[in-house]
């Protein structure tokens, strides 16, 4: 065979956009993408390709996710002509506080163990969208996943990349704390401890026993029956704080989206606890600037992070569980807000500070079928592999969702049993005159407001192609003043930004500038897809 490096990439590629009639189903590994098409093929509606998706990602991908994840979604019903919202994150354990994890002597949230981990909303999620607009039960949907546990995926060279960078962090924290570790490494890394490879065969049988009675009990075993019980067993024998009232209390809400008009073009996402308001915020303050004309300019850039930098300011102060939240969705939407934050935009970089507005890590996906159906869904683990905890014998591995809570007894997202942290998962929805554009997600913790609100001006205010506007370089805000530019990013541009104030530092690694997928509906009806060049993503049409 020829000899090569499955890593090595020396000239650039190109992607065009894909067309489709059918049904297009998009996420960031290849098998993922198929999975969605097979379920289109077979007369399934987006909802039904949505959930088979995300029930085997956790398998094709499992450094973003897994059956301990949360999820969002935004389901647009094309008879109904209506854009419905699922919360399907978690809550905190009730028997954890911040006293108790500060008197264990932390200052902050750790990212490992037992402690930030929360009752995972994925699998209830996935029961839930499958129950209100599913036409194909859960044995069905969730046999593609099942087959190729026991056959064996091969493992892609960008999740490879995770997979190696992540088993670094979790075996200190196996050596500082092995006991709810132990089955992660047996789990996760090969029988020499090492991780999974790029070309690697990756078989996880107890996963599939694990889909099978997810899909026999509509996913109430994990909440209220065997599942469940093996969960809490785990938990007591090994620290950990689940009760059996936080997992048989817990339920996925319908929620209703948040909005803002950006240009003409209804942008929705997810309210909090979901950051995907800081998108709206952000596009509220540009929605007063001009952009240059040419968008590969340090005032296109400097104008995206200014306004980014201001709302995260507030949304990082402001967002948590809505039921604790003492400031309004709405004032923060407001457009006085909004002139009131955009004046202080200048030539030269901000030190972001938050306002007062109330004055008065992950996969993602996206589904369209041929009825006007499309889903925009996103699930994670926060941080790549999660806490690092998973069940023995069940496939079951947990985010660490509750290390975005604050031990701030002041903070509205202040650690509390029973509560949602803060969360940065957020799915993209675009709508023009009522009527649905489609779904478009960029995954990858706090750069997801960032790669959404890029991709948004890329699309509406420099007419891009679903394809362009995910290959357009990137910049990221960090903190502070200081931010991230892809290589792609010229000398000068990035010249001309650090002139202005900005704290420059030019990346190679395009892994955390955020991983996307677009769907657009066209003007004569037929489906366009835009796939991530800096994942393994795909586009499956049909």
């Amino acid at each position: 065979m020829p000899q090569y490096d499955p890593y090595k990439y020396t000239y650039p590629s190109r992607r065009n956009v894909v067309f489709a009639k059918n049904g297009m189903a998009c996420t960031s590994v290849p098998l993922g993408a198929q999975v969605g098409l097979e379920v289109l093929k077979a007369g399934g509606n987006a909802m039904d390709a949505a959930v088979a998706m995300a029930a085997g990602m956790p398998l094709f991908e499992p450094t973003g996710n897994g059956l301990g994840s949360d999820a969002f979604a935004l389901v647009w019903v094309e008879g109904e002509k209506k854009l419905y919202g699922l919360n399907a994150s978690g809550v905190a354990p009730a028997g954890l506080s911040a006293e108790l994890v500060k008197g264990m002597g932390f200052s902050e949230m750790p990212r490992e163990g037992w402690l930030p981990t929360m009752v995972p909303g994925a699998p209830a999620g996935w029961a839930e969208l499958n129950r209100r607009f599913g036409s194909k039960p859960l044995t069905e949907l969730f046999a593609p996943a099942v087959r190729y546990a026991r056959q064996g995926v091969p493992v892609p060279v960008n999740v490879a990349r995770q997979w190696a960078k992540d088993a670094r962090r979790l075996k200190q924290a196996m050596e500082e704390n092995p006991a709810p570790h132990a089955w992660w490494r047996q789990s996760f890394l090969k029988e020499d401890g090492s991780p999974y490879e790029a070309g690697d065969l990756f078989r996880w049988e107890e996963y599939a026993a694990t889909l099978e009675e997810l899909a026999a009990t509509g996913c109430e075993s994990y909440y209220r029956g065997a599942l469940m019980e093996k969960i809490l067993a785990f938990s007591r024998e090994t620290g950990g704080y689940f009760s059996e009232d936080d997992f048989r209390s817990y339920h996925p809400e319908w929620v209703e989206p948040i909005t803002v008009n950006y240009r003409g073009y209804t942008v929705c996402e997810i309210p909090p606890n979901g950051h995907g308001i800081t998108v709206l915020m952000a596009l509220n303050i540009l929605n007063g600037l001009e952009f240059s004309q040419n968008r590969e300019s340090a005032d296109t850039y400097h104008k995206m992070m200014e306004a980014i930098k201001l709302a995260f300011a507030d949304t990082k102060t402001y967002v948590a569980d809505p039921r604790y939240m003492k400031t309004r969705v709405e004032d923060l939407l407001s457009e006085e807000y909004a002139a009131r934050r955009r004046a202080l935009i200048t030539d030269r970089a901000l030190l972001p500070q938050a306002g007062a507005p109330s004055c008065g890590g992950t996969i993602y996906l996206c589904t369209a079928d041929s009825q006007g159906n499309m889903v925009s869904w996103i699930q994670s683990n926060y941080t790549t592999f999660g806490a690092g905890v998973a069940v023995p014998g069940t496939g079951i591995s947990f985010q660490n969702r509750g290390a975005n809570f604050s031990l701030d007894p002041n903070s509205d997202n202040c650690l509390a049993g029973g509560k949602k942290s803060y969360h940065t998962i957020i799915p993209g929805f675009l709508m023009k005159d009522g009527e649905a554009v489609g779904p478009f997600g960029v995954m990858g913790a706090f750069m997801q407001p960032q790669g959404h609100v890029e991709v948004l001006v890329n699309t509406i205010d420099y007419h891009m192609n679903p394809q362009e506007a995910l290959d357009a370089p990137r910049v990221q805000w960090i903190g502070g003043k200081h931010i991230q530019l892809e290589r792609e990013i010229s000398p000068e541009i990035a010249k001309a930004l650090a002139a202005m104030g900005h704290e420059v530092e030019v990346i190679d690694d395009p892994i955390d500038m955020g991983r996307g997928q677009i769907i657009w509906r066209t003007d004569n009806g037929l489906l366009i897809g835009g796939t991530e060049p800096r994942c393994d993503g795909t586009v499956a049409a049909w």
